[in-house]
């Protein structure tokens, strides 16, 4: 039976009170501060950098997952660790050396994961497997939140899935399957169908006034999926 694990993005967060936030989101019971980091570069957007997460690192010891979505990786990837991250993971059309960069954030005492865009070929797994953690699908095109989840990524969530269970059924280990876009009450379940197992919900869970209410609510159609 998978564990299942809720990542609130605090993009959707209120700024202005961010260490408050956090801890107002974990004790309604989410498991993993998820962090995206956009540079206007690779995506058109601009958002934090490594200090916010220095910052909120001592509001609470949940896992803290760096998303980045940046051009070039290796020099945030390390100072993200330096700053107190947990999980980093980023896209491969942002680095010039995948192998490398995965290894430099595992150095650092990091878990380290692949990011796949709607468009980027899951090709990119088939040398690499043996140093991911985790593997993270956008159901959305990344660059703002808000977005609506795209039915696609259901099938390509289910091929990771079947990539993963093949992997650590010969080789062990664990590679969590992440999935971040348009994720809500309404189609958790659908997406834990079809594999995932952590979750990141910014503007479903932040866009609300009781974050239990809503983390509540997506544990109880989670354990549909479970039973």
């Amino acid at each position: 039976m998978r564990t299942f694990r809720i990542a609130p993005s605090i993009l959707s967060a209120d700024f202005a009170r961010l260490g408050q936030e956090v801890c107002d989101v974990i004790a309604a019971g989410a498991d993993i501060i998820h962090f995206d980091v956009m540079d206007n570069h690779y995506v058109p957007n601009l958002t934090m950098g490594p200090m916010f997460c220095e910052a909120i690192r001592p509001h609470s010891s949940a896992p803290i997952d760096v998303h980045l979505m940046v051009k070039p990786v290796d020099a945030l990837a390390a100072a993200f660790a330096k700053a107190g991250a947990d999980i980093i993971t980023f896209h491969p059309e942002g680095s010039e050396h995948i192998d490398r960069t995965l290894g430099l954030i595992k150095d650092a005492g990091c878990k380290a994961g692949l990011v796949f865009n709607p468009a980027t070929p899951l090709s990119y797994l088939d040398h690499v497997m043996d140093k991911l953690d985790m593997i993270l699908i956008m159901s959305v095109n990344p660059g703002f939140g808000g977005q609506s989840f795209i039915p696609h990524a259901l099938e390509k969530i289910r091929q990771v899935r079947q990539r993963i269970d093949e992997y650590t059924a010969k080789r062990g280990g664990e590679i969590w399957l992440e999935v971040d876009g348009g994720v809500k009450v309404d189609n958790i379940a659908q997406v834990a169908a079809a594999g995932a197992d952590t979750f990141v919900a910014g503007s479903a869970i932040y866009g609300q006034k009781d974050y239990k209410a809503v983390i509540d609510a997506m544990r109880a159609e989670l354990a549909r999926v479970q039973a």
